[in-house]
């Protein structure tokens, strides 16, 4: 069994490391990007930004691609393009091909292979503590990538050059798909559904905008019309496609999402405590990654070395995320995880100082990283655990995209009050955001104290949990 399971997830873990790389290690590279292909600084940036809309706006229809074409087929595609878009990347000698490669194709391989990876291990372990084990493993992955990213993507750029970053991912695309011939594919229930084309643009295009309209905040502030007309037109947009799901399920058609999703309460509260985890997983690391790179004027490479104890966070939780499922509620765990999140935020800009020891910065990022490490697998736990094999996909694609949006919402309310701070002389603007964001945290442990708490199962035979 054990045996089994390794075969399952580590190809699984790996393709989540690599997709939550790819977003973060851009960012250390801008500029030698930019003098190398010769364009802009903007031009880089707006192709990360696109990349995150890519993938954003992709991630619901990819979803139900699943149920279409199969969770292990569309996962080896989305390897195989995400492949495709890093090789034609390394390769750019200009911002024209380098969209193609990883805006395009590193953004829609993203949206097809994100979505199986929790929809195979939700239907491979059927018990709550095995998914806890096996979801805390992919989450520490994801954790690890987004935390490594610039450290590593650092460390390649000043050592080898930029281009070997994508060679590395192109590499390591290789080895899962070579690692991923051994995972089953689940079988098939009933006719494969019809494609919602009308669902899938609808959705799309008001991820899109919405998406796009918070990210035009790091350029013009959270308050300006460049944010509310994108933002606004995108609500619009999705509340006429939650209409639209309803309309065309009444008439007899599949719909992209069924609206069930939506009326499961347990399932709701899990995916709003998901959006608080990402936005403020993602704004505070910005927030101290601005900090220790303007105030404390450390390098790209030692800023990520300086952030490790988050990391190191991410991984213990994740290592211990199966033995926390089998003893407590998985409700317990994400208000727990909020808890020492939140401390965490508090005791960074409490015991950090411009001239303050490196050590300072341990204690608070640390209890950052591994309350993060506990509620992420907790909530994934909760919102996967809450139907059945037939809505998987669909749960799998809004789980996701909802994590996405709490990401850019993260780092542009981050990035805002930064600014808002700075020039309202409100006193340390990067205290200012952490105590705003430890205030967003209390407001997903509310969230999470309405989650209804259920027991693991006990076994029996033993009169322990059962595993």
């Amino acid at each position: 069994m054990r045996t089994a399971a390794r075969t399952l997830v580590l190809p699984l873990a790996l393709a989540q490391f690599i997709a939550s790389y790819a977003a973060s290690n851009m960012n250390v590279a801008i500029t030698t990007i930019a003098d190398d292909i010769g364009t802009s600084v903007g031009g880089i940036q707006a192709t990360i930004t696109f990349f995150t809309l890519t993938m954003a706006a992709l991630m619901i229809p990819g979803s139900k691609l699943t149920d279409i074409w199969g969770r292990k087929f569309c996962f080896n595609l989305g390897m195989i393009i995400y492949g495709a878009g890093a090789l034609i990347a390394s390769f750019a000698q200009g911002l024209g091909l380098l969209v193609i490669g990883y805006s395009v194709l590193e953004g829609v391989g993203s949206a097809l292979m994100i979505p199986p990876i929790y929809i195979l291990i939700t239907v491979a372990f059927e018990d709550v503590a095995s998914r806890g084990k096996y979801f805390g493993i992919v989450s520490g992955a994801a954790g690890l990538g987004s935390a490594s990213g610039p450290l590593i993507g650092g460390l390649i750029t000043s050592s080898l050059g930029w281009r070997w970053s994508f060679l590395a991912q192109f590499a390591v695309v290789v080895l899962i798909l070579l690692l991923a011939r051994a995972i089953p594919e689940p079988a098939r229930t009933g006719t494969p559904p019809k494609f919602d084309i009308g669902g899938a643009v609808l959705s799309a295009a008001g991820l899109f905008l919405v998406v796009s309209g918070i990210l035009f905040s790091n350029s013009y502030g959270m308050i300006s019309w460049q944010v509310f007309v994108p933002v606004l037109a995108g609500l619009a947009v999705l509340v006429f496609f939650l209409r639209y799901l309803a309309l065309r399920e009444r008439s007899g058609k599949v719909p992209l999402l069924a609206p069930r999703l939506f009326r499961n309460r347990t399932s709701n509260l899990g995916l709003s405590t998901q959006l608080v985890q990402w936005l403020i997983m993602q704004g505070s690391f910005f927030v101290i990654s601005v900090y220790i790179q303007q105030v404390r004027h450390y390098d790209a490479i030692h800023t990520g070395l300086l952030l490790t104890p988050a990391t190191v966070g991410v991984l213990l939780a994740s290592a211990i995320a199966g033995r926390m499922a089998r003893r407590r509620p998985q409700a317990i765990l994400v208000r727990g995880g909020f808890v020492l999140t939140t401390i965490g935020m508090v005791l960074v800009p409490l015991l950090v100082r411009e001239d303050s020891a490196v050590w300072t910065f341990v204690p608070g990022l640390f209890l950052m990283g591994f309350g993060v490490g506990v509620m992420l697998t907790a909530s994934v736990n909760v919102v996967q655990s809450s139907f059945g094999d037939e809505d998987q996909a669909d749960i799998s694609g809004l789980s996701r995209s909802l994590s996405n949006l709490g990401s850019s919402l993260g780092v542009a309310i981050a990035g805002s009050i930064l600014v808002a701070a700075s020039g309202q002389r409100l006193g340390t603007p990067f205290a200012v955001a952490l105590g705003l964001l430890a205030g967003i945290s209390l407001l997903g442990l509310l969230a999470a104290a309405f989650l209804p708490i259920k027991r693991p199962p006990v076994s029996s035979a033993t009169g322990e949990a059962a595993s």
